[in-house]
């Protein structure tokens, strides 16, 4: 079972990641950034914008953070801008840490509702399942970035959680 500590965990690894991420990617040009190199949303830029929008929809059911506009397919055009969409990504990150510092372990024991564009349907699942894919989807497509990122010469240093975090993040 998922706890608020690891939630509060994941959360800090999330935030550290992104801020790697986004240093080695503001190291590129934007025509680097923004060059289709067959990733499933295309490039650096859209996958991260694609991030921006998954982030979003979740905290919007699990928080009810305002929704983002656009569907899955629109999401790698969300953020146009780098120095608007590494500001709102530096923003995101400080409000996902600071739900998970409220988070209490009752919510984690209860189901979430939703209609899934991406499904067609009404959806519910224990939110547990939701949190564990809400992380585990940031780190797939930041998985993706990493790779173009090295393609270009670009480096994010260590992406070990246990070695990337201070030991006292750990309890």
């Amino acid at each position: 079972m998922v706890t608020v500590e690891w939630v509060r965990l994941m959360a800090a690894y999330n935030a550290e990641m992104n801020h790697r991420v986004y240093a080695a990617a503001s190291g590129l040009t934007e025509e680097q950034r923004r060059e289709d190199r067959g990733a499933f949303f295309g490039s650096i830029h859209g996958t991260l914008s694609h991030l921006m929008w998954g982030d979003a929809i979740w905290m919007s059911r699990f928080a009810g953070w305002p929704a983002p506009g656009g569907g899955i397919k629109d999401s790698p055009t969300l953020h146009p801008e780098w120095p608007a969409m590494q500001a709102a990504r530096q923003d995101m990150d400080a409000r996902i840490e600071a739900w998970a510092a409220a988070l209490q372990p009752a919510w984690l024991q209860g189901s979430l509702g939703w209609f899934s564009g991406a499904m067609g349907r009404e959806i519910s699942r224990p939110r547990w399942v939701l949190v564990t894919h809400f992380f585990n989807h940031q780190t797939h497509h930041r998985g993706q970035v990493h790779a173009l990122l090295s393609g270009f010469g670009a480096a994010t240093g260590d992406t070990d959680l246990p070695f990337i975090l201070p030991e006292t993040r750990f309890g």
